[in-house]
C-alpha cells in the first residue's frame, strides 16, 4: 500500500527573546479531511513531543480549516496551535501575506479572523471566540486542594470565575507571584478534579510580574488534555482578558501577559480589544519542517 504524505511543520508559539514558547505540530492535508480516528491516532503519536496537533485543510467558507487534537481527545479550540499555524502560513504564502485579515474555519468554534501584523509587529492576532460565563460553585478550599496551593493563597478581593473563550477556563487570582510560579499540582488528581467539575483548563494569575512592562503573570494547567501545564495559552489568556475587562481591571489597550512556571523562561502573549472583540497574538518559531507519512 502506497503511503500518503503531508507537509509537516512543528513550531513553538508565543516565543519571545529566549523563551521556548508552546510547541504545536501542524499537518497540512489540503483537500483531504482526515477522520477523527485518524487525527486522534496521529496526535497520540505526538504525546510528550507537542501539546496539540493542528490539522489544516481546505475550507469552502474561509481561507483554511483548522481541527485540533491533543493526545487524549479533540480540543475545541487551541490558541497556541492557531498562532503557530497561521504565523507560518501568513509569512510563507504571498496571497495571505497580502491580506490584512485572514478567515479561518474551526471545527468546533465557527469562523474566526486572523489579523496580519507581520510587517508591523512580526506577529499575528486571533479573534477569540465570544465568551460564555458558567456558574462557579467550587469553594476556595476545593480549589486550593486540587492545585496543591498553600492555605490562603487565593485572593479574597477578586472573584474566581469560569469563562469559556475557546475552552472552559477556571480563573483563580493568587496573592503573590512566588506562590503562583512555584506550585506544581499532581497531574492525575488535578485531571480528576477538572473532569468532575466540567472544566477544560485552570488559569491562575498574579498581578506581580518579573517583567515590569508585563501586565500580569499567568499559568495554565490542562491535565484533561494529557499534560499538566500549558506553557503559553491563547484560549486561557483570552478568558483572562474577558475577566479583566468585566472586572474593570483593564481598558482594552494592548498589554503583554507573561506566562510560565519557575522552571522556564516566561513566554509572552499579547492581548488587545478591538471593535468589541478580544484579540490574542504573538509570533512563532519554526523548529522542524518536513513530511508526515501515513499508511
Amino acid at each position: 500500500m502506497k503511503m500518503k504524505q503531508y507537509r509537516y511543520v512543528k513550531s513553538n508559539a508565543f516565543t519571545a527573546g529566549g523563551s521556548l514558547g508552546n510547541p504545536a505540530a501542524c499537518i497540512f492535508t489540503e483537500q483531504e479531511q482526515l477522520t477523527p480516528e485518524q487525527m486522534l491516532a496521529i496526535a497520540a503519536e505526538h504525546k510528550g513531543f507537542v501539546m496539540e496537533v493542528v490539522f489544516c485543510s481546505h475550507s469552502d467558507v474561509a481561507d483554511c480549516k483548522l481541527t485540533y487534537y491533543s493526545s487524549e481527545c479533540e480540543v475545541e479550540f487551541c490558541g497556541h496551535g492557531t498562532i503557530a499555524t497561521m504565523y507560518t502560513m501568513v509569512k510563507e504564502i504571498p496571497k495571505l501575506l497580502a491580506k490584512p485579515v485572514i478567515t479561518v474555519e474551526t471545527n468546533c468554534k465557527g469562523i474566526i479572523e486572523v489579523y496580519n501584523a507581520i510587517n508591523e509587529e512580526d506577529a499575528v492576532y486571533i479573534t477569540a471566540p465570544d465568551p460564555i460565563e458558567y456558574p462557579m460553585n467550587l469553594s476556595i478550599a476545593q480549589i486550593e486542594g486540587a492545585l496543591s496551593l498553600p492555605h490562603d493563597s487565593v485572593r479574597k478581593d477578586l472573584p474566581i470565575r469560569i469563562i469559556d473563550a475557546g475552552l472552559r477556563t477556571l480563573i483563580v487570582p493568587i496573592c503573590d507571584m512566588e506562590t503562583e510560579i512555584s506550585v506544581y499540582p499532581n497531574e492525575q488528581s488535578l485531571k480528576d478534579f477538572c473532569l468532575s467539575s466540567d472544566i477544560d483548563i485552570i488559569l491562575i494569575f498574579s498581578k506581580q510580574t518579573l517583567d515590569g512592562e508585563a501586565y500580569a503573570h499567568t499559568r495554565v494547567f490542562a491535565p484533561k488534555f494529557g499534560y499538566l501545564e500549558d506553557p503559553a495559552t491563547g484560549s486561557g489568556n483570552s478568558a483572562f482578558a474577558n475577566y479583566l475587562l468585566s472586572e474593570m481591571l483593564w481598558d482594552g489597550q494592548p498589554i503583554t501577559i507573561e506566562q510560565g512556571g519557575n522552571n522556564r523562561i516566561f513566554n509572552s502573549i499579547k492581548l488587545k480589544c478591538w471593535d468589541g472583540h478580544i484579540l490574542f497574538g504573538g509570533k512563532a518559531t519554526k523548529k522542524i519542517e518536513g513530511l508526515y507519512f501515513q499508511k
